[in-house]
C-alpha cells in the first residue's frame, strides 16, 4: 500500500517577495503539485524564484471537485503545497477545507509558516495583542455589519478584520457609529511600495481615505477601550504566576 503524500500549507508573501522563507522556497521546489487560488499569480511567484512545478487551481467555487482530485493525488503518494494568493492559507480562504479533509483521510499536514496581514498589522499597531479576535471580513449588508460590530464591542479584547478598498469608507462609518471616538489603527498595502499604517478615530480616518487613498487591501485594528494603553504583564510576573 502506497504511503500518502504530505500536504504542505505554505505561507507566501503578502506583497514584498523578500518575505518568503527559505523553507517555503525549498518546499515549493520539492512538491509534485502546487494548489492555489489564482494560477496566474502563483505562476508569477514561482517564476520569480525559478521554480518549475505544476500548479492547479483550488478556490471557493471549485473546492469540492478539486479537493477530491488533490486528495487522490495525496493518496497516491504525491506531496502537494497549498498556497493562497497572499499570506497564510486557511485564513479567510477555503484552504481550511482541504486541510480538514486531508487530516480526516490520514494525510500528514505540515504548516510552513510565514507572512500574515493580521500579525503584521498587530505587530505595528502598538496595541495590546496578548488576546485578540480576528473577524475576517465583516458582513457586506449594512444592517448585518452594524449588528456584528455591536456584538464585537462587547468582547474585552482587541479586534482585527480585513476590508476591501470599495467598502472601507462604509465600514469606517459603521465603526464610528458603534465605537464612537475610540482610536483605531488601519494598515493599508502592508509590505508593498505604498504601505501605510495610520491611527485615528473612524471619522478622521474615513476623511483621510476619502481623499483618494482608499486603495489596496486594508487591515483594521480596534483595541478594546478597557485595555488600550494598559501595560501587559512582565515576564517576571508571569514567572511568579507559574510558581
Amino acid at each position: 500500500m502506497t504511503a500518502p503524500g504530505t500536504l504542505y500549507v505554505v505561507a507566501t508573501p503578502i506583497g514584498n517577495l523578500e518575505d518568503i522563507t527559505l523553507r517555503a522556497l525549498r518546499t515549493l521546489k520539492e512538491v509534485a503539485l502546487v494548489a492555489c487560488e489564482d494560477t496566474r499569480r502563483t505562476r508569477t511567484l514561482l517564476s520569480h524564484f525559478g521554480i518549475a512545478v505544476p500548479v492547479t487551481s483550488y478556490f471557493e467555487h471549485n473546492k469540492r471537485v478539486k479537493g477530491a482530485v488533490l486528495l487522490r493525488a495525496l493518496g497516491d503518494g504525491k506531496s502537494v503545497a497549498l498556497v493562497t494568493d497572499a499570506g497564510t492559507p486557511g485564513i479567510s480562504d477555503p484552504g481550511f477545507l482541504l486541510v480538514k479533509e486531508a487530516r480526516a483521510a490520514g494525510v500528514p499536514v505540515v504548516p510552513i509558516p510565514g507572512p500574515s496581514a493580521v500579525i503584521a498589522a498587530l505587530s505595528a499597531a502598538g496595541v495590546p495583542a496578548d488576546r485578540f479576535v480576528f473577524e475576517g471580513f465583516l458582513p457586506i449588508k449594512p444592517g448585518r455589519r452594524l449588528n456584528r460590530l455591536r456584538a464585537l464591542r462587547e468582547l474585552e479584547t482587541t479586534l482585527v478584520f480585513y476590508e476591501s478598498p470599495h467598502r472601507i469608507l462604509a465600514t469606517l462609518a459603521a465603526v464610528g457609529e458603534v465605537f464612537g471616538e475610540a482610536p483605531l489603527v488601519v494598515a493599508r498595502e502592508l509590505t508593498k511600495q505604498f504601505e501605510e499604517i495610520v491611527e485615528g478615530t473612524a471619522a478622521s480616518l474615513a476623511e483621510r481615505f476619502a481623499k483618494g487613498t482608499a486603495r489596496g487591501e486594508f487591515t483594521v485594528v480596534i483595541p478594546h477601550t478597557k485595555s488600550a494603553g494598559a501595560p501587559t504583564a512582565s515576564h517576571g510576573s508571569r514567572d511568579e504566576e507559574r510558581t
